[in-house]
């Protein structure tokens, strides 16, 4: 009988931390979900159309009217301790195309302004994009009548925890998407993204 009470105390020990542990777990988890590093955009919502305003202009997508070729305004928050510099990048999911990165952006910035992008941009330095058009954003313009029609552009941010050296000028080749990604790779201490469509059939 000695025995066997023993047996139930431990096993109810046993369960009751087990108790104890799952709550402490589940604290933590909403504690980290609400102070999770995000992404937002007032230029498109997540999983929505992207405007016109992104999309490459009409001296290089000709079948697109009104295309403005500016990068989205994103905005980030809740960033991993350590981070010393941001990483923003547009990638076409579909075709495996780059069309934005933008690296070593300030540890304190938290937005970068619609039109960001340009060449030159004081916010940080860039990379070519896969259509090689120069160090800059170049929005969507997915093949006209090719399969599939619409492709899925998503947005991401990168907390790192160094700050890059990426070529950026001859002789050394301009650094592009791929160089980018590399380049990052060990360094990225949380990523965020969202993501929106645009079709060639629109």
């Amino acid at each position: 009988m000695k025995r066997l009470w023993r047996t139930t105390l431990t096993l109810a020990l046993a369960c009751l931390a087990t108790a104890f542990a799952q709550t402490a777990d589940q604290q933590n988890t909403d504690s980290n979900w609400d102070h999770h590093f995000s992404v937002h955009s007032t230029t498109f919502d997540n999983g929505g159309q992207l405007p016109l305003s992104m999309v490459l202009g009409p001296a290089n997508c000709s079948y697109v009217s009104g295309g403005q070729d500016q990068s989205p305004e994103v905005s980030w928050s809740n960033p991993p301790k350590g981070t010393h510099s941001f990483v923003v990048t547009l990638f076409d999911r579909t075709a495996a195309f780059t069309h934005w990165g933008m690296y070593n952006i300030s540890a304190e910035t938290r937005e970068l302004p619609e039109n960001a992008g340009v060449s030159g941009s004081t916010y940080g330095p860039q990379v070519f994009n896969d259509f090689y058009l120069g160090a800059q954003y170049d929005g969507p313009c997915p093949p006209n009548n090719i399969t599939p029609l619409s492709h899925d552009y998503v947005l991401t941010v990168y907390a790192l925890d160094t700050c890059l050296n990426l070529p950026s000028s001859p002789p050394n080749f301009p650094a592009n998407g791929e160089t980018l990604y590399r380049a990052m790779a060990d360094h990225i201490l949380k990523q965020a993204s969202i993501h929106g469509f645009f079709s060639s059939a629109d």
